[in-house]
């Protein structure tokens, strides 16, 4: 007998109930329906794909293109006794043949892959042994180009409806406007428009900006103000050292993220903020994806975000328990010259997206015609420099060379070092009996790791050399001799790039970039730009109505709680107080003529502008008048 949603939510999660809007979307793909669900960060889209797979004989396939991501929620529903696997870019041959044997007999029930995967042949040919019972899409307003971050492996999902023409698609997306809601449906081929979407209002949160020439002295007062952990976003990886010292200096337990740092080190900072040893967490855009830290009271940008879709989903890491909470933006007319300034180098006319597209064949030394879906190690500064390219050009241009579909750039993530033992197990004790160092090593191994006749496992090199008493860099360099005698397969920790060349390396000269389709999306990136600008500077509507109506929700009322609402209900407070003040006024003079200065010491609350503000309006009103330094009623 099947389970169902709540026993599976129960059984694996411990929840007693769902969240709003997880159980219609659970139902709607239980059904076997078409289904986008847009639920806002921290809405818990993972378990509206994972509890119905679960119903389900089959697997599900999820596309994701977020590598950080899909390992940690692979290894989460390992915690869970879930069995669930990955296919990317950065894992050995073997780990992938691996994982889709286990898909092939039915032992995993979650095949995650990254959607470049998609794009090639033999994916798909083996894609036809699977029994497929769900294809989840997660960050769905990739599939479109009027998104905020489309990437054209996305559009291959379609093809993959065609081997599975009966399975339902779940899209996910967090953020996502109208157009694209519409676009996310076309694309993946819905054969109904069916959409859950969850309010973007979050009533527990106030939203609050704040134009501001020192930026620093406003953000110690907000961070003494404001109780409890927070993230401050930044732009660039110098400023994420610089700010957390300023806070450090100032007294505020602070600590700083990028993805520069070692993977070891990330961790560490990762794991003291969110068990509260740092406070604040000063970070670039790197940090925030797949943490739910529902305590977070405070997320301040000191930057403008370049668009509203970045600025909602950063925004949405605080305040997921409920509790008031706040997100800040600071900036000044500098930040507003310089997000124009940096957008446009973000778009390097096609002539030198062709240089730096030929420039990378040379630096990785493929012939034309080579590399498809091979990939690489990819060293950004070692590159800009080699051909002296200016870093941002080139970063820029790699981008636009994603976003045609040339290439994929993955950003660096911590893949943990692995290994797998190959050789069976007599050839592994005569091994052992030959080299002393190497049987030091694999003693360690055996008894620290279980599953590495069967797995490709994760380990720590330092962890095998405390316990083995042999330097790290040695433990290393006895793995790969090992590998080499075909004893295991070993995988090094990477912390770099991999940039993946999704067709053959082709003539820079044949590289197509339609003039207006460039054109049209440099343009819609402006218009993105300009939307947060407005946000920002706009002093009269409602933070959280501007945001919402964004995303198509044209009819929310006003928080009440931001900075705009706030500075109204002031206003409205000193209205009522200046007539208030004017019925005693009026009271004074309906016995007689009263002296200015008399009149001005029977208001000692008020200062002396204040009341003579005041009398100047009553007099131009026509109800007051005044002879000399006397007042009286007309």
């Amino acid at each position: 007998m099947k389970s169902t949603p709540n026993e599976i939510v129960k059984k694996y999660w411990g929840y007693d109930s769902f969240r709003p809007l997880q159980e219609d979307i659970i139902n709607s793909v239980l059904q076997g329906k078409d289904t986008l669900a847009l639920l806002p960060t921290g809405g818990g889209k993972s378990i509206c794909f994972q509890v119905p797979a679960l119903c389900m004989e089959g697997i599900c396939l999820v596309v994701t293109p977020l590598i950080a991501l899909m390992t940690d929620q692979v290894e989460n529903l390992k915690r869970h006794g879930i069995v669930a696997v990955e296919m990317h870019s950065g894992m050995h041959p073997r780990e992938i043949e691996m994982a889709f044997e286990k898909c092939a007999d039915g032992r995993a029930k979650f095949l995650y892959l990254s959607p470049e995967r998609l794009e090639t042949r033999k994916f798909r040919e083996m894609l036809r042994n699977l029994n497929v019972s769900l294809i989840a899409v997660d960050e769905a307003h990739c599939i479109s180009q009027w998104g905020y971050d489309f990437r054209p492996p996305y559009l291959r999902i379609a093809e993959v409806r065609n081997i599975f023409p009966k399975v339902p698609v779940l899209a996910l997306t967090a953020t996502a406007v109208p157009r694209v809601v519409d676009d996310i449906q076309l694309k993946l081929k819905f054969g109904v428009k069916n959409v859950f979407s969850k309010s973007f209002v979050r009533k527990n949160l106030a939203y609050v900006v704040s134009r501001e020439d020192d930026k620093l002295k406003k953000l110690l007062r907000i961070c003494n103000g404001v109780k409890g952990c927070g993230i401050i976003y930044v732009r660039n990886r110098r400023l994420t050292k610089e700010i957390a010292e300023f806070l450090v200096n100032n007294g505020i337990p602070a600590g700083f993220y990028h993805a520069g740092l070692d993977p070891l080190t990330r961790l560490k900072r990762q794991h003291d903020w969110m068990d509260g040893q740092t406070r604040i967490i000063v970070a670039t855009n790197a940090f925030g994806m797949g943490i739910d830290k529902p305590d977070v009271r405070l997320v301040v940008h000191l930057d403008l975000p370049d668009t509203l879709e970045a600025y909602y989903q950063e925004a949405g890491r605080v305040g997921r328990d409920g509790a008031k909470s706040f997100a800040v933006m600071l900036f000044n007319e500098h930040d507003i010259v310089n997000s124009r300034h940096n957008l446009e180098l973000s778009w390097p006319d096609p002539e030198t997206i062709r240089q730096v597209y030929q420039a990378l064949g040379n630096y990785l030394q493929l012939p034309v015609g080579s590399g498809k879906e091979v990939s690489f190690d990819f060293d950004f500064e070692k590159f800009s420099g080699m051909y002296k390219m200016k870093p941002v050009t080139v970063f820029n241009a790699l981008k636009i060379l994603e976003r045609d579909g040339y290439i994929t750039l993955n950003d660096a993530w911590d893949n943990p070092s692995k290994l797998l033992v190959i050789c069976e197990k007599e050839d592994l004790y005569r091994y052992q009996l030959q080299n002393a160092e190497a049987d030091k090593v694999l003693r360690v191994i055996l008894r620290s790791y279980s599953g590495v006749f069967t797995d490709f496992t994760r380990i720590s090199e330092n962890e095998i050399a405390r316990r083995s008493g042999i330097d790290s860099p040695k433990i290393t360099d006895v793995l790969l001799k090992m590998q080499k005698a075909g004893i295991l397969e070993y995988m090094p920790n990477k912390n770099m790039p991999q940039l993946i060349f999704n067709t053959e390396r082709i003539n820079a000269a044949d590289i197509a970039l339609s003039k207006t389709f460039y054109s049209q999306r440099k343009k819609e990136a402006f218009a993105m730009l300009e939307h947060i600008i407005a946000y920002a500077t706009s002093r009269s509507e409602c933070r959280s109505r501007m945001l919402v109506a964004y995303f198509g929700e044209s009819k929310s009322e006003n928080c009440e709680v931001c900075d705009v609402c706030l500075e109204r209900k002031r206003k409205e407070i000193d209205a009522k107080k200046t007539i208030e003040i004017e019925q005693r006024i009026l009271g004074l003079l309906s016995t007689g003529s009263v002296n200015v200065t008399e009149l001005v010491k029977a208001m000692p609350e008020l200062k002396e502008n204040q009341v003579l503000a005041l009398l100047r309006g009553l007099i131009e009103e026509g109800v007051v008048q005044l002879e000399g330094e006397v007042l009286s009623l007309l």
